[in-house]
Parts: structure tokens; sequence; C-alpha cells
């Protein structure tokens, strides 16, 4: 394992101030602050900093500020730690005051004086130019978030292998929930990447479905959407399983469809291609699949460009994915026109070596969006209706960007 040292902290803030190129002023990128649960007495979300302030200070603390001005350099200010916070809350290796190296959050306002500020992080007014700059310095992993990067997705594939014997007919998404978020927290996660989606059935065919007590049938899909966090850093899988443990003939083409779509698309993953590019090859199987399945009347092509396989794959094939898991965006001057027959792919950019993506294609059956397309002659109605109820399949890898390919980071997970 890799350890953060401050020659590691330092290598980062000296590549953002470079980015940032100032004369004068100053910069406070801020961590947030703790949101309480509204009408629940004196409990608290849990405390997340916001991502800019975790890369710049690797620091979990509400309040806490990091200060950047060229006559200075970084300067940390934290709120101190109380006698009655470590009574209540215990916070393991803190003591009363704050770090040595930091200063306290109350000596802010003076260090700033009468220069002109910009805000990052957690700030209602964040500085777009800034944030632009840091988005890029952060995009390519370093050495330590690739280690826990690696760690996060050890805790998610050790989640995997425990879930996968419990999926029978009977038990319900929330037991399955449950099971795998403690084997996540039993096996090196420190968090949730994000909240567990478990759908069987027709809920396979919601994008961000919550699991509820509904019980598993014999000849479900099951869609499992998870990942364990490891000190901020993220690991992001999908995995879709035949409850009873046999696909049907319709659910067996469509798994191995979105597998092949999945494939095609991380051997496209190389320095230089566009993630438009990614998504578009993966799209192609899809379509491929969906007229072998008889839903889609055409050619891959045509059915790409004029957006009948977005009414079956209606998401982008990915994100980037690190600290957080959907770690930096598009920068403000990197946005782009729709690429027609596409979905909206928020962060359309050309790939990079040492950046991070979740490779994700699906196919799912969804009324509501088909319903509003019910006159399209590319689409064999009768043949869709006999899939009503049918739910979907995702499958989802992460993969890091190298010099000549990339690597799956979530190899080990079975497909």
């Amino acid at each position: 394992m890799i350890e953060m040292t401050s020659a590691f902290l330092e290598r980062r803030r000296a590549a953002t101030a470079a980015t940032w190129n100032l004369d004068s002023g100053v910069v406070l990128v801020v961590a947030g602050d703790e949101i309480p649960v509204p009408g629940r007495g004196d409990r608290a979300y849990p405390f997340r900093a916001h991502s800019e302030y975790l890369y710049l200070a690797d620091r979990e603390r509400p309040g806490g500020v990091l200060a950047y001005a060229p006559a200075d350099g970084w300067v940390e200010f934290v709120v101190p730690v109380t006698a009655e916070e470590l009574l209540w809350t215990g916070l393991e290796g803190d003591h009363e005051g704050v770090p040595e190296g930091t200063r306290p959050l109350g000596e802010l306002e003076a260090w700033v004086g009468d220069r002109s500020v910009r805000r990052l992080g957690a700030a209602a007014d964040a500085d777009v130019e800034l944030r632009d700059g840091l988005i890029r310095v952060r995009r390519p992993k370093d050495d330590v978030e690739l280690a826990r990067m690696r760690i996060a997705a050890e805790a998610t594939r050790a989640g995997f292998e425990e879930l996968v014997p419990l999926i029978a007919s009977g038990r319900t998404e929330r037991e399955l929930q449950v099971a795998l978020e403690a084997a996540f927290l039993r096996n090196g996660g420190d968090f949730l990447a994000f909240e567990t989606i478990v759908a069987a059935g027709d809920h396979a065919a919601v994008m961000h479905f919550s699991p509820t007590a509904r019980k598993l049938r014999d000849g479900d899909l099951l869609l499992v959407d998870a990942g364990a966090e490891h000190r901020g850093y993220a690991s992001d899988v999908t995995r879709t399983y035949a409850v009873g443990g046999t696909f049907t003939a319709e659910q067996a083409l469509v798994h191995d469809t979105v597998r092949r779509a999945g494939e095609t698309a991380i051997a496209a993953c190389r320095p230089g291609t566009e993630w438009h590019d990614v998504h578009r090859a993966a799209a192609l199987v899809v379509a491929e699949g969906l007229v072998e399945l008889g839903v889609l009347r055409g050619s891959p092509e045509t059915l790409v460009e004029s957006g009948a396989a977005t009414l079956f794959f209606p998401h982008g094939v990915g994100h980037p994915v690190g600290l957080g898991v959907r770690d930096t965006g598009a920068a403000s001057d990197e946005a782009r026109e729709p690429v027609p027959g596409l979905p909206r792919i928020r962060v359309d950019i050309a790939l990079q070596p040492r950046q991070a993506w979740t490779v994700e294609p699906g196919i799912y059956i969804v009324p509501p969006l088909l319903a509003r397309e019910r006159g399209r002659d590319d689409v064999d109605w009768d043949r869709l209706d006999e899939l009503d109820g049918f739910g979907g399949v995702r499958l989802e890898q992460n993969v890091l960007i190298t010099d000549d390919g990339c690597e799956l980071l979530t190899a080990a997970v079975p497909l």
C-alpha cells in the first residue's frame, strides 16, 4: 500500500498553483460543514469533505479551509477539536486543538486581510476558472489515488463474491443489500461509494433503484450496482444475475450483448480516443443485439444514428471515477454539442493516461420511455409487448487508461 506523504500533497498543490498561475489575491478551498438531519435533534448526516478540499488537504473534517496565496503558499485552517467533541464523537487519533502544521480557523480572517478572495470546494460562489484548472490537475490519478482505488476494488470484489451464493428465490432485495454492504466494510472499505442498487425483475429497468422488501422469484433478472469506498476513493461495479441460476433464452441474448458491448468499449479505451466514440462502439453492439432480439429493425449504424438504440441504452457508457463515484466533471470550456443519436454525455473528452473511467453499457425495457416513441417504424412493437416486465441488464467495469490502452481495475469481479 502506497501511503499518503507530505511529498504527494506538495506535488498536488504545486501542480495546482502552477495551473492557476496567480500573481495576487487569495484562494480559499472550503471543506464544507456538517448537514443536520431535519427534525432529528442533534443528528447530522455523515460528513464528506468536498472532493477539491480532500484532494489538496487529505483531511475529512468539517469547517476546514485550505488557503493559497502566491506570496504565502498553502496554509491550512481547521476547526479546533474540543474536549466536548472528543467526549461525544471520540474522534480516533484526535486531541484537543489543531493538528501540527495547521492553524485555527479563527485566524483565517486576519490572515486574508484586505486581499481579494476567490473560492473553491463547498462554496456557493466557486470560481469557474480556478475549478477548470483543478479539474485538469485532478484527472490523472497519482500513485496514492490508485492504491486507494485498488483497495476499494478489492473490497468490492469480496462483497460480490459473498453476494452471489445468497441470490435465491424468497430472499429480498434488502437482504442482499445488507449482506453486500457488510462484506464491503469487512474487506477494506470504510464507506459506501454510493447508495447500493439491488433491483429484481422490472425494478432492474430503473437506473438508480433503491432496494425494497420485494422477494426475488426464479426467472427474475437481478441487477446489482454497488461499490466500496476507501479513504474517499470509489469502486463502481454492476453485475446482472439470473435468479435461479439460469437465464432464459432472451435474457441470455441480452446479457451476452451487453457483455460484448462492454468488451468492445473497453478495447476502444486508449489515449486520444474521444469518449463519445467509446459510447458509439458499445451502442453499435447493443443495436446489433436488439435486432437479433427482434425489437429493432435496420442496420446497427442507422439505428444508432437515428436514436433508436438509445431507447434501450438511454445513458452514457460511463463516467470518470476516483475521488467519489463521479469524479471530475467537464471543465466549462469542454462543453460539446450533443452527438446525433446518442444520449447526453456529460463528460466528453479525449482519454489520457492515468484517467479512470467506468464502462457500463446496458439494455433496458423502460415502458414510460418507449411509450413516447410508440409510432416509430424501426421498433417491432408487438415483439416489444412480449417483453413487458423484462427489466434490464447492465454490466460495469472500471478502467485505468494506460500509455497504450487500459487496465481493468475490476476484472476480479466475475461477469
